[in-house]
């Protein structure tokens, strides 16, 4: 009887697993590959069209995009640059995306959300304080250094920000090969069109006068 439950059981657990709906936020790739043809004029879902197999070469899934050191020479101090589906080709449908971060002293990666992927940030040179907060509202946040790792969850508020005295650098990882990025003060205050300042003002509980201000500086 004993053995005909746990059979039971096994049989259960597997069903559910089975008829689990997928978690992940890119699909899995139905074949080896799918080298992607960017297209600006069409519409594409979860992915690029394919190169011709024929014609796709070693090239096609190696880059150097990181390889360069970015200038920190900013309003915030922060140089980022993507090796996702866009500028790398060879990452489309593969579920997968690197970013490079460089910061200068007091430097900062704007409070902003990817809201298709996790994020790994793993710090490669200086000292980073790298914070999230979660949907209770809760902040979790630790200063990260050269070898060590700090993971943000799906979709929440987070930043980098460099509390050391020379420049610090990170490679960041995603679960996603187009993670997007959702910049939490430009995406309020300087959207197109605006956001209407009555709505701000009731948000942030400040005076009209003070949105404008704000806006402003988003251009």
């Amino acid at each position: 009887m004993k053995d005909k439950k746990a059979s039971s059981l096994l049989l259960l657990l597997f069903l559910l697993h089975l008829f689990s709906p997928a978690v992940a936020a890119d699909p899995d790739p139905a074949q080896d590959f799918c080298v992607g043809i960017p297209n600006d004029v069409a519409t594409s879902v979860n992915g690029f069209p394919c190169k011709p197999d024929a014609s796709v070469t070693s090239d096609d899934f190696f880059s150097t995009v990181l390889s360069v050191n970015l200038t920190t020479n900013n309003s915030m101090g922060a140089g980022v640059s993507f090796a996702d589906a866009h500028s790398f080709p060879g990452l489309n449908t593969l579920g997968i995306s690197m970013v490079r971060v460089d910061v200068a002293p007091a430097g900062l990666v704007t409070p902003h959300t990817h809201p298709r992927a996790t994020e790994l940030v793993f710090v490669t040179e200086g000292r980073l304080l790298v914070g999230f907060v979660a949907t209770d509202g809760r902040y979790f946040s630790k200063v990260v250094g050269p070898g060590e790792l700090f993971v943000i969850p799906i979709g929440l508020i987070h930043f980098q920000y460099n509390v050391g005295e020379v420049k610090a650098a990170a490679t960041v990882a995603f679960g996603s090969q187009l993670p997007g990025t959702v910049l939490a003060a430009r995406s309020l205050f300087g959207s197109k069109p605006a956001v209407p300042d009555v709505v701000l003002s009731e948000a942030f509980g400040v005076e009209k006068e003070v949105v404008r201000e704000i806006r402003a500086k988003f251009g």
